[in-house]
């Protein structure tokens, strides 16, 4: 009750705050629908209650929202174009594709850099550099010559190349913060731990596999946390710039065309359910991974 209760109150003043909002945004239109009805003296209760049902409102109240994620999940097939899950599919895969991908690299770049001061030197100031370009004026190039690549070099049918090029978006995203965490946990043994390794003649893989990778072990999981979630904004915007017809990337561009804000913020619920649902999944496999090593809860 203790931990419920103040999440409650915040969620409660959220959503108040929320209907309060879609009143003002949304009473220049509802007035003008009534001037052009001829429509006078309209009592305040029914003017608040039309703002809150609108068809296409500047911003959609909280009913309408969950109305709309209800119809396009459970009242649809999950393999037809119009449901939320079918979306919500195609961008997981992307997701799921890129963040392996950028977690391998991101490990990968990480053991290089703690066991090589070259590369520390050369590679980390790239690393961080990489960060500051704009995703999105990256991802229609990622994409369109990925997937002319795919396609024309490989030979790879549409559909994969397509994934793949919006993995290597994710893989992009969700890399660095794993790289970076992952250096900070390979790091993070003391001086006194090394030199008593160093005491019992292990081998340098001795030393990483019995003291440096379990140190890393909670540095990785929090930078995976972050990962996945970028790795899911970088499906999403791989799906922007394209043309896509499937994704909730696409769910979003096809909203923002025929002005449906609702069915907008109902693919941002959607696309904020999967990332909850993703880092949940990291947090299980994090558990279960400290549990097998003998790790204590915390």
């Amino acid at each position: 009750m203790k931990r419920t209760l103040p999440i409650a109150i915040v969620l409660l003043a959220i959503v108040a705050i929320w209907y309060a909002a879609a009143i003002g945004m949304n009473a220049q239109w509802q007035n003008d629908v009534y001037r052009r009805g001829d429509i006078a003296n309209v009592p305040a209760t029914q003017f608040v209650l039309d703002t809150w049902n609108q068809e296409k409102p500047v911003l959609p109240t909280a009913h309408q929202v969950l109305g709309e994620l209800w119809n396009s999940t459970a009242l649809i097939a999950p393999n037809k174009p119009r449901s939320l899950v079918f979306h919500a599919w195609v961008t997981f895969s992307a997701t799921a594709l890129g963040f392996l991908m950028g977690s391998v690299l991101g490990i990968g770049l990480a053991v290089l850099i703690v066991h090589n001061e070259a590369i520390n030197r050369s590679l980390m100031p790239w690393i961080v550099a990489s960060q500051t370009i704009p995703i999105l004026a990256l991802a229609p190039l990622i994409v369109v010559i990925g997937f002319n690549i795919f396609t024309g070099t490989f030979g790879i049918p549409t559909d994969p190349a397509r994934l793949m090029s919006k993995a290597i978006i994710s893989a992009y995203l969700s890399f660095f913060p794993v790289a970076v965490g992952m250096v900070k946990g390979l790091r993070s043994p003391e001086a006194i731990q090394l030199d008593l390794m160093h005491t019992y003649n292990a081998s340098p893989s001795q030393t990483f596999w019995k003291l440096r990778w379990p140190a890393a072990m909670p540095f990785l999981f929090a930078s995976l946390k972050v990962g996945v979630a970028a790795s899911l904004v970088g499906a999403i915007v791989g799906e922007l710039p394209t043309g896509a017809v499937a994704g909730l990337g696409a769910r979003l561009l096809a909203g923002s065309y025929y002005s449906q804000t609702v069915q907008i913020w109902a693919a941002l619920f959607a696309a904020s359910i999967l990332a909850a649902l993703l880092v949940i999944a990291v947090g299980v496999v994090e558990r279960l991974v400290n549990r097998s090593m003998g790790a204590r809860p915390a």
